[in-house]
Formats: C-alpha cells, structure tokens, sequence
C-alpha cells in the first residue's frame, strides 16, 4: 500500500497581517521616539541659548591706535577751522566674552555723544565675533567739531584729562551655539571714559546696558 503524504495544515492568513502591522506599529512608535527626542534636544539647545544670549557679558574694548584722517586747521595753528569735520581711524580690540559666537554682515553705524550732546558717528565694518575671543578691528569716526568745540565744560575735560562719551549701537546679525544659529537684534548704550593725556587714548572705565531681542 502506497503510504499517504502527512498534509500539515496552512497557517491562517490573519496571523501573517497581524505581523506585519505589529511591525509596522513598532517602527511608527520607534521614529516618533526619534523625533520626540530629537525636538526634546533642540528645545533643550534652545532654552540654553536664549539663557545665554539674555546672560551675555559686555564687550571689553580697547584702543590700540588711534589715526587722524582729515582735519583741517587756520594756518599755522593746530586750532580747528570752525565748520569742519574730524575723520579718525580707531584701531581696537574687542574681547567676547560670552559662549556664542556673534556675526554682523552689514556695517554697522553708532552713535556718538558728549554731555548729550550729538558729536558725531563711528562706522563698524562687518565682522564676527568668536565666541571667548578678542577679535581687531579699524573703525572709522567722523567728528563735528564744532559741537565739541561749543561745549562749555570741554576746558575743564581736557584739564582732567579725561573725557566721558557715549555710544548708542544697534546691530543686526546672527548668534551661533554648537549648530544652531539664531538671528538677533542687539542694541548697546555704552558711557566710556578715555584717557586722553597718554600718547594713545585709553579707555579707563566702561559701562554698557543693552538689550537683546530674539
């Protein structure tokens, strides 16, 4: 007698699809995971940059040199002629000394003043600003003399030997911490008083309030 083939019955179809929609739901549970987490990290990155950036440290400045551009004079005296500008070229260092870094593309214009007083503008180059580094920079200052010269307590200034000035600075540009970069608009008030009796201006004391928006 011929021996019959032992049939072994078919798996039901369902188990099958109950398989694969397992699969498929653990891997939409494991990319939710990813993302979840991913964007768990990058608000975590950006809570510590904006508690940064709100924390930031002043800039410490610092003159190196100091060149006279244009200034024209009555003849055979060093007195100003009445009328006229002063074009400077600031050579100064300016320390970072906060943990992003801070880049600016456009130049950048501030305001100068002297006992209230509107004097003058200093024009900023774009640069950046590495974060924990002192960077160098030539900034060009054009002065109105007369509203210095027409300051009754200039003569009293200069027999100091100091002299106070203030700037008022925005500036548009970008903060960078790890990858993620962030634009900012910054706006700095800085009272400066410059040493005016040693051979290159130096800057004794420094004050600087700004605000930083988002």
């Amino acid at each position: 007698m011929e021996r019959s083939e032992q049939v072994r019955p078919l798996a039901p179809a369902s188990s099958n699809a109950e398989d694969v929609t397992k699969n498929r739901r653990r891997r939409w549970l494991w990319c939710c995971a990813c993302v979840g987490a991913a964007l768990l990290i990058l608000a975590v990155v950006v809570v510590i940059l904006i508690f940064i950036v709100f924390k930031a440290k002043e800039p410490v400045f610092r003159v190196n040199r100091v060149t006279v551009d244009r200034l024209e004079v009555i003849n055979g005296t060093t007195t100003p002629r009445p009328g006229t500008n002063m074009s400077l070229t600031v050579d100064v260092s300016v320390k970072n000394r906060n943990y992003v870094s801070f880049s600016w593309h456009q130049n950048t214009t501030s305001a100068l003043f002297y006992r209230g007083t509107a004097i003058g503008e200093a024009h900023v180059p774009g640069e950046k600003s590495r974060a924990r580094r002192t960077m160098r920079m030539n900034v060009t200052v054009d002065v109105i003399l007369d509203r210095i010269m027409g300051q009754p307590d200039l003569g009293s200034d200069i027999s100091t030997g100091l002299v106070t000035v203030g700037t008022y600075t925005e500036v548009d540009g970008k903060v960078k911490l790890l990858m993620i970069k962030k634009h900012v608009r910054v706006k700095m008030n800085c009272s400066m008083t410059i040493n005016i009796s040693s051979p290159t201006p130096a800057i004794q004391k420094q004050d600087c309030k700004h605000k930083v928006k988002l």
